[in-house]
């Protein structure tokens, strides 16, 4: 896989992610472990997207 279809696929996880955590904060049942950990999930992808756009 390309560098530049990587970080399409990461954009897209992201956005998904992103999207996950919206849902979740928008139900009030949602726990607060379960938006944590999304909130983690999407920086992990965030930072592997910068680490392929800045490699060492």
């Amino acid at each position: 896989m390309t560098t530049d279809a990587r970080l399409a696929s990461l954009h897209r996880l992201h956005q998904q992610v992103e999207q996950e955590l919206a849902d979740a904060l928008a139900h009030k049942s949602t726990d607060d472990s379960d938006i944590k950990k999304l909130k983690l999930r999407k920086l992990a992808i965030k930072q592997q997207m910068e680490k392929l756009r800045l490699p060492d």
